[in-house]
């Protein structure tokens, strides 16, 4: 006679048997799908269950009612310097959006490898799982990334400051575009997330994927962007966009004196050698609304003069995150 296991079992067994998991007392029926199996093994509260991200699908038409378009990009790169590293693969979805954040269809998407001038840097390759034979003879098709980027009111990139600098050392498609940063222009500590990056985010959000190849990642993001809460209009993407709207300052800290430097940097400022057409000077990048504030604290901790004037660069989304 077949033995029936109790999967739930918490009993002391009797001696000479073996003892049984208590998971199995109430084994899900045979007839259950899995939505009901999720739910069975989540009603337990010892399971955090992912699921498999799936793509959106591609639509040959939008919805009405969405008359903006984004576009989310990713790259891989041999390197993290835009000046003398390439970018050996780029993906980038579009998709529709209204003047509140909400997300409407996927309307496009490409994918792209490009050879390198040379070999891919073993610790590119462990990190994105591209070989140089992969990319043998590939080149990214600029004319259907065109017809991707070049509608977007928007361009989203997980590290914008990491992406834009190479994608506009690659084309002039990307020139006088909005870009929007998914890493520093939402608050994801206060949306409960524990930290920044992507795999942090989509695993917190149910789901896994193949990480570090572009389109897949773009796909994640998305996914991530759009978690509504349960309230409409507080999705990351809706605070995304909102961030992108406001301008923000970049205060310059010229000619301060050098023994200030320790508290300069302990309030967040970042020395600029020069180099990429800055001034050669600890900076700042703040919201607008900050701006006599934080020339006051440098009039009177720092310069110690009230006339002192700073360089002062006002910043929209279509010159933020550039090199």
């Amino acid at each position: 006679m077949a033995q029936q296991f109790d999967l739930f079992v918490s009993k002391a067994t009797a001696p000479g048997k073996k003892s049984v998991p208590s998971a199995m007392k109430h084994p899900p029926s045979p007839g259950l799908n899995e939505d009901d199996m999720v739910r069975h093994l989540q009603a337990t509260g010892r399971y955090r269950i992912l699921k498999m991200l799936e793509p959106r699908p591609v639509m040959a038409a939008s919805r009405p009612g969405y008359p903006l378009k984004g576009v989310i990009l990713d790259t891989e790169t041999t390197g993290l310097n835009h000046r003398k590293d390439e970018i050996i693969e780029i993906g980038a979805i579009a998709f529709t959006f209204d003047e509140a954040g909400n997300i409407g269809d996927v309307i496009g998407v490409y994918g792209g490898l490009q050879q390198p001038s040379i070999s891919i840097p073993p610790e590119i390759t462990r990190l994105t799982g591209i070989t140089d034979n992969m990319v043998a003879g590939q080149m990214i098709d600029v004319h259907r990334l065109r017809a991707i980027v070049e509608p977007a009111d928007l361009v989203i990139a997980h590290n914008a400051s990491f992406d834009r600098p190479f994608c506009e050392a690659f084309s002039s498609i990307f020139a006088g575009k909005a870009w929007a940063c998914s890493v520093s222009e939402v608050d994801w500590a206060f949306r409960g997330f524990e930290g920044t990056k992507l795999g942090y985010l989509i695993g917190q959000a149910g789901y896994f994927h193949e990480g570090h190849r572009a389109v897949d990642d773009c796909f994640a993001l998305l996914e991530v962007l759009a978690q509504s809460e349960g309230e409409p209009g507080r999705t990351p993407f809706a605070e995304l966009y909102a961030a992108s709207q406001r301008s923000r300052v970049r205060i310059f800290a010229a000619n301060s004196p050098f023994d200030m430097k320790d508290h300069l940097k302990a309030r967040g400022y970042r020395w600029s050698d020069g180099s990429d057409g800055r001034p050669k000077s600890w900076w700042i990048e703040l919201a607008e609304d900050a701006l006599e504030n934080e020339l006051r604290y440098l009039r009177s901790e720092i310069y110690r003069w009230d006339e002192a004037d700073p360089p002062v660069r006002r910043l929209t989304a279509f010159d933020r995150f550039k090199a």
